[in-house]
């Protein structure tokens, strides 16, 4: 046990044995497996990228196996964390999180390291599954686009004050534009629930104010180039 965070190969062996590598694919696996597990117990995710998930860690950790004392191993590094660039579908700040957790552990592993690389799994696992258990940063969570259809003969600048003073903390008029030939108006506002379990009593009281005309809200956009 005292050894279990040293690493399991031999500094001047020129080649790593069979059952070492065999055993560093595995650990790897394992820590993919259980990240990829964590991850879709609170979080929605596709079955590729649950497969990813498991499976990187042992990418990542033959790649270093293979270049290990080499010059070459930090090329290596540079290009396995790049991976993450050609994702073909955009990801949110969680999930590029998970893959780099996942390519940590593998580069860990792949060095030998394998108590280290089970521990860094596992607690920044956890602390990832607990950060998402409490709702840390759940406040953005109440910002909200509220787009509401207004006839052209409403003052739409004071109309819906009071009724935004009750059930926003926030609120902003960001847009402004004319639809079926100027006879409405179309107005789009930044918002910060004061509850958000009134979403719908908050609807109602603009349908009373609007002549019962189109509102929807719905989660801000986010931006591209935003984590």
């Amino acid at each position: 046990m005292t050894n279990i965070f040293g690493s399991i190969f031999d500094a001047t062996a020129e080649t790593i044995p069979v059952s070492q590598f065999l055993i560093c694919v595995c650990a790897s696996l394992a820590m993919g497996i259980f990240l990829a597990w964590l991850y879709s117990l609170r979080n929605k995710a596709s079955k590729s990228f649950l497969i990813s998930t498991a499976l990187m860690p042992a990418i990542v950790a033959v790649v270093i196996m293979m270049v290990n004392g080499n010059i070459g191993a930090g090329v290596a590094v540079a290009g396995a964390f790049s991976l993450v660039r050609f994702r073909s579908r955009p990801g949110n700040a969680r999930e590029i999180s998970t893959i780099f957790i996942a390519m940590g552990a593998g580069l860990i592993s792949g060095m030998g390291y394998l108590g280290y690389a089970a521990v860094f799994t596992v607690v920044v696992s956890l602390i990832m599954l607990a950060l998402t258990f409490v709702r840390f940063g759940a406040k953005d969570e109440l910002k909200k686009e509220l787009r509401i259809t207004i006839p052209e003969d409403l003052e739409y600048s004071e109309v819906f004050t009071d009724i935004l003073n009750d059930y926003t903390n926030e609120s902003e008029l960001v847009s402004v534009k004319t639809s079926n030939m100027g006879s409405l108006f179309k107005l789009r506002y930044n918002v910060m629930l004061k509850d958000e379990s009134k979403q719908k009593e908050f609807m109602d009281k603009l349908r009373t104010r609007n002549g019962n005309l189109e509102i929807s809200m719905s989660n801000p956009e986010v931006i591209p180039n935003e984590l």
